[in-house]
């Protein structure tokens, strides 16, 4: 638990705690789990955490009254990645997250290395994204900064999991990627059609993007469709990938009614990858390391439901993945869940 304990220290100064007399900085609250126990088994991405702090409408990236002096002060340093659009009518919000990813072989009783399975890796890191929004388009740019290897602690987070829950630890952490810092610089591109303006309401969001980086180049192209009961004013169901963090409400948003029940929708999705690097696949960057022959295009599919509830949104899916290398024998499947809070 003391890494728990850990992520709450570093986060406190971003919830605004410690300067109540401040105007609150987090607006939005974002907490993300992918497990791959929902599709009952454990192995390749078996796990993904984020917590994300959201913060209100911003006058400026640089001197709303809202923000940390430390904020301010690194909105300064990464003034290259928000001052593309400074039109007065745009909403702004700048993102704050940190989280983990690891990923490991298919065989967890296996202490020698596997060499046709993907390597054990981890990935730790503190995320900076800022959004400029309207009612229809939303451009993020985001910039996560991270560790991968031993200094992730996945092996000490899996293995903390593991014992709570009573089941067979890994045994090959030590064939895991060496340490190496992370930097991972994502743009993507949301567009809202909104499809219906009465019962049942749905809508279209259609996504386009690009990662760069030692932990991930790509280019990406997706897509997600809602159909239901007040549909929420975002740019759809948060999900844990780069650019996935789409659940601050605009306005008029369903969710801050005084009903039971706010809202309900069912959705589907996709997302589809020209991958040119991944370094939780293509190994190590700068030194010899485990490693397996990498598809070029990969591609997610999911379903699921979400629901609103007096300044709550949650949503679950299930996620299908192709094939991400060669010597994979079978797709796979994991249980994203998403919690939201605004105030």
């Amino acid at each position: 638990m003391k890494y728990w304990f850990l992520t709450l220290v570093i986060l406190m100064p971003l919830l605004g705690l410690a300067e109540e007399e401040r105007p609150r900085f987090c607006q939005t609250f974002n907490l993300y789990l992918e497990n791959d126990m929902f599709g009952e088994t454990d192995r390749h991405y078996t796990n993904g955490i984020r917590l994300s702090c959201i913060s209100a409408d911003l006058t400026s990236y640089l001197e709303d009254p809202s923000l940390p002096a430390w904020v301010k002060e690194t909105n300064r340093r990464l003034r290259f990645f928000h001052g593309l659009k400074d039109q007065q009518e745009l909403e702004r919000n700048l993102v704050i997250s940190l989280g983990q990813t690891m990923f490991t072989p298919s065989d967890k009783y296996a202490s020698e290395l596997i060499e046709d399975d993907r390597p054990y890796a981890g990935f730790l890191y503190l995320g900076f994204a800022y959004h400029i929004r309207d009612e229809e388009q939303l451009d993020s740019l985001e910039m996560n900064l991270g560790m991968v290897g031993p200094a992730s602690l996945a092996e000490n987070a899996q293995d903390l999991v593991h014992d709570i829950r009573n089941i067979d630890k890994f045994n090959g952490w030590d064939n895991q990627l060496e340490n190496e810092l992370g930097l991972q610089l994502v743009y993507e591109h949301k567009h809202r059609f909104k499809l219906t303006h009465q019962w049942p309401h749905q809508d279209f969001i259609a996504h386009s993007g690009v990662s760069l980086g030692n932990i991930a180049t790509y280019l990406n192209l997706g897509g997600e469709y809602r159909i239901g009961w007040q549909l929420p004013e975002d740019f759809g169901t948060a999900s844990l990938r780069p650019g996935g963090d789409n659940s601050s409400p605009g306005r008029g948003d369903a969710r801050y009614c005084q009903r039971l029940i706010c809202g309900l929708h069912a959705f589907i999705s996709f997302d589809t990858r020209l991958v040119a690097r991944d370094i939780f696949l293509d190994g190590n960057t700068f030194e010899s390391s485990h490693s397996v022959d990498r598809r070029p295009v990969v591609s997610d599919a999911a379903i699921g439901f979400s629901f609103l509830v007096d300044g709550w949104k949650i949503s679950y899916a299930k996620v299908f993945r192709t094939r991400e290398f060669e010597e994979q024998q079978d797709p796979h499947e994991y249980g994203s869940l998403s919690i939201s809070y605004s105030f």
